[in-house]
């Protein structure tokens, strides 16, 4: 990049986290908070006040935007995406983000909740960055890097290109997105007004990573119907089924098939909410695996716990439905191989080391890549998501900046 460029996603980074774009997984509509929006809207103004025309948000909170090709070569169109919304496992309400300029590699205690400490035991990743600025929130609140990070870094590199008409690229189509953090980051989302032919999310973690692959996954409900009585008259009537709940629970392996038991390319099964009555509970479960087989078994093997549980209680009745969620986007990838080299190729334009992964979760691009755009995920820095330790480099979103401008210079120079 140009020498004497002066990167604003630092600047945007530290407006946008203090815009609280929750999503909520209980919400029944699109987006699943209107608050998402604020946010949404805030992009679409500084798009167009760049000189990206086309720039607007729709009526379920998508961002769209075009940057148009300044070359004459027929370069396809790539698609660059990061989602606005942060996660409701932690609050993102009055987010105070806090600059370290100058880390000195100690023990970061976060003002105002002295609890939360960020350590290089805890984030080996830290010692990367002595003597470079680090940005944590307060204590009290996630910092949001996830994924308001590739949301800067898209605004930043969307600034490089409309000020440095020399760059030769193709089309760029800028995408944002609400509700990926539960899983509805692509379900009112418009492929054929997007139109693009690849793509790339920025929703990854450290410095030089780039993930081709994802879990496949499928949620789980199993309902549990007991047999209800008043309580004082109900001996040898009731059955109970929050009980039977509580038993299938309990029933789970202890030392495997948990998230707190795996690692790597092992595969899970997770309780993620239980409600209900005596008459009737549900469990509701997130099952993963990075095959469709491991994904089948695992699911296969919740259900006959479960069975097992309930031949202890012939008077209630168990139902289970599995509902698939998205795929490994590695099987769409691996037929477009050019969207991963050329990744990799504009890494080590910027002096990176290619540091390919595999995703234990998954992101926009999981589903992306079978709806047709096949799109695997850059790194964007941050860390420790999802909690009040949330943290990322300033050097990493520099450097993904860069990796963007460097990435549509290789879509130009190989079309």
């Amino acid at each position: 990049m140009t020498e004497t460029y002066e990167y604003t996603c630092v600047e945007r980074f530290l407006r946008y986290v203090q815009i609280d774009t929750q999503s909520d997984p209980q919400s029944s509509t699109s987006p699943s908070t209107e608050k998402q929006k604020n946010l949404s809207s805030v992009l679409v103004e500084e798009l167009i006040a760049m000189g990206v025309k086309d720039a607007h948000i729709d009526e379920y909170g998508y961002v769209y935007a075009t940057i148009d090709s300044n070359t004459d070569k027929n370069v396809p169109v790539i698609c660059f995406c990061s989602h606005v919304d942060t996660a409701p496992d932690c609050s993102g309400t009055n987010v105070k983000p806090i600059v370290h300029e100058n880390y000195d590699g100690k023990n970061i205690e976060l003002p105002e909740d002295t609890t939360q400490v960020l350590s290089v035991q805890e984030f080996k990743y830290l010692e990367e960055h002595v003597g470079d600025s680090i940005i944590t929130a307060s204590g009290n609140t996630l910092l949001g890097a996830d994924d308001k990070a590739g949301v800067s870094e898209i605004m930043d590199f969307t600034n490089f290109i409309m000020t440095h008409p020399e760059v030769k690229h193709g089309a760029v189509k800028i995408l944002f997105t609400p509700d990926e953090e539960i899983g509805q980051g692509t379900a009112k989302l418009d492929m054929a007004k997007l139109g693009a032919d690849f793509g790339y999310t920025l929703d990854g973690g450290e410095l030089g990573t780039l993930e081709d692959e994802t879990f496949s996954a499928d949620a789980a409900i199993i309902t549990v119907h007991g047999v209800i009585a008043h309580p004082g008259y109900a001996k040898d009537t009731l059955v109970n089924a929050l009980k039977i709940a509580g038993e299938i629970l309990a029933a789970l392996p202890k030392e495997e098939f948990s998230p707190e038991t795996t690692e790597k390319r092992q595969g899970f099964v997770h309780p993620v909410r239980v409600e209900g009555l005596a008459e009737k509970a549900t469990i509701e479960f997130i099952v993963r695996d990075f095959t469709r087989d491991g994904l089948q078994a695992n699911a296969l093997r919740l259900q006959q716990i479960a069975e097992q549980v309930l031949q202890n209680h012939p008077k209630a009745r168990m139902e289970c439905k599995v509902v698939e969620q998205y795929r490994n986007m590695k099987e769409v990838l691996e037929q477009h191989r050019q969207v991963v080299d050329y990744a990799e190729e504009a890494y080590k334009k910027s002096n990176l080391e290619v540091r390919k992964q595999s995703i234990r979760g998954g992101t926009d691009g999981s589903r992306l890549s079978f709806m047709g755009l096949p799109c695997p995920n850059l790194f964007t820095g941050m860390q420790g998501i999802h909690s009040k330790k949330e943290w990322i480099g300033v050097r990493d979103m520099k450097k993904a900046v860069e990796v963007l401008v460097n990435l549509v210079q290789v879509w130009e120079e190989k079309s």
